[in-house]
């Protein structure tokens, strides 16, 4: 298996884990909604790095994420304007992926 099948199976086996989440797709890709909203996928914009996560995120905890974790977290213009962050897979290790997709589910449950 490659590295980055292995790295969606990762997010896979953590999305689902939450409560009323869906597996679809999103341009080809795997992604994972809440009540028909999209949470996560894979980032497929050119401008995205390979391998890399996007989460939709609160905005405030975006800057934080961007401004303490400039290694593992990343917003290229193209999605700016959006509320996500974009999450190079190889360096965000299993705890913090699962802390950041448990808010991901928070905050698209709420809006």
């Amino acid at each position: 298996m490659r590295e980055s099948e292995s790295r969606i199976n990762l997010v896979r086996k953590l999305a689902m884990k939450l409560p009323n989440v869906e597996e679809a797709t999103l341009h080809g890709a795997p992604s994972w909604k809440v009540g028909g909203k999209l949470r996560t996928c894979p980032a497929i914009h050119k401008s995205a790095e390979p391998n890399s996560l996007l989460v939709k995120i609160d905005p405030a905890e975006r800057a934080r994420l961007l401004s303490t974790g400039p290694d593992t977290y990343y917003l290229p213009d193209h999605y700016r304007n959006n509320p996500v962050v974009l999450v190079r897979m190889s360096k965000v290790d299993r705890k913090s992926l699962q802390a950041l997709l448990k808010r991901a589910w928070a905050f698209v449950s709420e809006s």
